[in-house]
């Protein structure tokens, strides 16, 4: 159920329609719009009449909504989220493009901090690497936990660039939650109820890649877990599909984009290195994705991408992502878009080795 407020209704009207909801042992989830304030209903407890909303100061109508989601229906909230971060320009959903880049996985301090360099002069906007990683071999290169996230905290000190990094359960959540900008939550933990609830309960903002096999319902019910447990500021990634096809690691569906827009107010983001597998499939597809009206890209950037310790093959090289930038910027403008300033216009060059002091292990 959806409580659509006037126009002119006063906080204070709002906050005690919210009461009137939480007195019936349902929960209240006011989101200010363009124009009015939305309030979602959830909850499996209780019951009420309608009518008793609508005769309450300020109320302009109530509405049954028949999708499973309701949270991230353009129904609550008809106006595009915008997803902005504390002290900085950069706002995903808006009308400019942001990107995402750096490795698969945070492998050594020198290596985040060459890469975070190059990118940032690029113009990236998001340091992404894992410091974390699921992997399908437990053998496989786990990745180096919280030293990894000193390393990505020491990327934003010298570069200004926010950082993105996945999460991989409750307790690696609470770390993450302490070093980074925003929370990625990974294909393989997208239906990960526990997980997606704890990080509702987060105030920092949420990234959610789709699975590997998930419907867009199945993605947007994913959302609703997160957006129930009050953090409404999630941003959806497609991240492609198991398909029958073999010529990718998986099939980028591109559709789904329009496809999210239509249905939900949440920003969509779009990985073309999962989503191809194949370094020379990156660059057209994040072209593809930008004409499609994604509102960013995550991409894997590795300075040595033969001795990256995962997804060295999707990959895409400095320079390579120095073009994509450059082709992102042209296509951008074509659809009255722009690409976001860089974060930090002081960039300090990584090279000079007798800067870095030891990391500690």
């Amino acid at each position: 159920m959806l409580v659509v407020m006037q126009s002119h209704a006063t906080e204070e009207q709002v906050r005690a329609v919210c009461s009137k909801i939480e007195s019936f042992g349902f929960r209240a989830h006011p989101i200010p719009g363009a124009q009015r304030t939305a309030i979602g209903i959830t909850g499996n407890e209780g019951a009420f009449e309608a009518g008793t909303l609508e005769e309450m100061p300020g109320v302009g109508e109530v509405i049954r909504v028949s999708k499973p989601y309701k949270l991230v229906s353009r129904d609550l909230k008809p106006d595009n989220t915008v997803i902005r971060f504390p002290r900085t320009h950069v706002a995903i959903g808006g009308s400019e493009i942001v990107v995402m880049a750096g490795p698969c996985s945070i492998e050594s301090r020198d290596q985040a901090l060459t890469i975070g360099e190059q990118v940032s002069r690029a113009g990236a906007h998001f340091f992404r690497g894992g410091a974390y990683k699921p992997r399908t071999s437990p053998y496989s290169f786990q990745g180096l936990g919280e030293e990894g996230l000193k390393i990505l905290s020491e990327v934003r000190d010298r570069f200004g660039l926010l950082i993105v990094t996945e999460a991989v359960d409750n307790e690696s959540l609470e770390l993450v939650e302490e070093y980074a900008d925003m929370i990625q939550i990974g294909a393989r933990n997208m239906q990960n109820f526990s997980l997606l609830k704890r990080a509702g309960r987060s105030r920092k903002p949420v990234l959610l890649k789709r699975g590997m096999s998930a419907t867009l319902e199945e993605l947007l019910m994913a959302a609703e877990y997160v957006m129930s447990e009050g953090n409404y500021n999630v941003a959806l990634c497609e991240r492609g599909v198991r398909t029958f096809a073999d010529h990718t690691r998986n099939t980028l569906d591109l559709s789904l984009v329009p496809a999210v827009q239509r249905l939900s107010h949440l920003p969509i983001l779009v990985d073309p290195s999962h989503g191809t597998g194949k370094r020379n499939k990156v660059l057209p597809m994040g072209r593809a994705a930008i004409a499609a009206g994604a509102d960013g890209l995550i991409v894997e950037v590795h300075h040595d991408p033969d001795r990256a310790l995962s997804d060295g093959p999707q990959s895409i090289l400095p320079d390579q992502f120095a073009t994509l930038m450059h082709e992102t910027r042209q296509i951008a403008a074509v659809l009255h878009r722009g690409v976001a300033a860089p974060v930090s216009a002081a960039r300090v060059l990584v090279s000079q080795e007798a800067s870095r002091p030891a990391v500690a292990r």
